[in-house]
């Protein structure tokens, strides 16, 4: 009960935000957005009509036709979030006049458009919208799931072109980019880990110097060597990014011919970090 509340709160925080990114930021600044809000925003600008209902009675019959598709949680959680946006969009539209810079209002709708979808989705909810759609086609037709949302929301934005111009659709597409990346930061988080892969012939005394210095897990792996035809053994490690440069400094006093490659990783959990907290 503790998780379901969480979640909504959750959600209400998120389709606020949503919301008022729409109505405050890119519907007075004559730009648009993916999926059925950026439909209905695009009904709006040719009819007149208002997005928050259209976005309510659109959202409705696709979850109404969508839901065997959906698991039951995300049914339920869906059916509070569409709602929530359309009313939001309803209460808050016609209240807001342009900031007289697209672009600038492009970047920071995108933003907060991001931040509020983030929200949404780490609950485990979805829009109701093209991404129900996508499960439809998914589930009847088995089209990849990812191609298909990206098509409609493409096809969604791609109409603006005759409603609010090519520039506007350009800044709308630069909303989007902002858009990703702020969903992106919300879902993943700011603490970032890094992947650390070290090929080296010393690899044991690293992991040794790693444990004892770091005060954190390290793996070695027996490997060959493709170019050398010799046996290489490969150190493991993840760390969080503001522990590179100890890392680097501890790999070159131990072998300054290490090899030595870093990359990026979502959800670390075991070992010597933490799991997520059970609800």
């Amino acid at each position: 009960m503790t998780r379901l509340l969480k979640d909504i709160l959750m959600i209400v925080a998120g389709t606020l935000l949503y919301a008022l990114a729409l109505t405050f930021l890119a519907i007075p600044n004559n730009l648009a957005d993916g999926g059925l809000p950026g439909l209905s925003i695009i009904l709006h600008y040719a009819f007149g009509w208002s997005p928050g209902i259209v976005n309510f009675i659109l959202a409705s019959i696709i979850l109404l036709i969508g839901y065997r598709v959906l698991p039951r949680r995300t049914i339920f959680l869906t059916a509070i979030t569409a709602p929530l946006i359309s009313f939001f969009i309803y209460i808050t539209e016609g209240r807001a006049e342009s900031l007289g810079d697209p672009l600038v209002s492009a970047i920071f709708a995108g933003f907060f458009i991001g931040i509020g979808a983030g929200l949404i989705f780490r609950t485990g909810s979805s829009m109701g919208g093209t991404s129900v759609i996508a499960r439809m086609f998914n589930h009847n037709l088995g089209w990849d799931l990812t191609r298909t949302n990206f098509v409609l929301d493409a096809a969604v934005v791609s109409s603006g072109l005759f409603i609010i111009g090519p520039l506007h659709t350009m800044y709308t597409i630069v909303s989007l980019f902002v858009g990703k990346k702020a969903t992106d930061l919300i879902i993943e988080g700011l603490d970032t880990r890094k992947a650390v892969s070290v090929i080296s012939a010393y690899a044991p005394e690293i992991t040794d110097e790693v444990v004892l210095q770091m005060k954190t897990s390290a793996t070695v792996f027996e490997g060959y060597g493709g170019y050398l035809k010799e046996n290489a053994d490969m150190a493991y490690i993840i760390i969080n990014k503001y522990q590179i440069m100890k890392l680097k400094r501890i790999i070159n006093s131990v072998d300054d011919k290490a090899f030595v490659v870093i990359h990026d990783v979502r959800d670390v959990f075991g070992g010597s970090f933490s799991w997520p907290k059970k609800s």
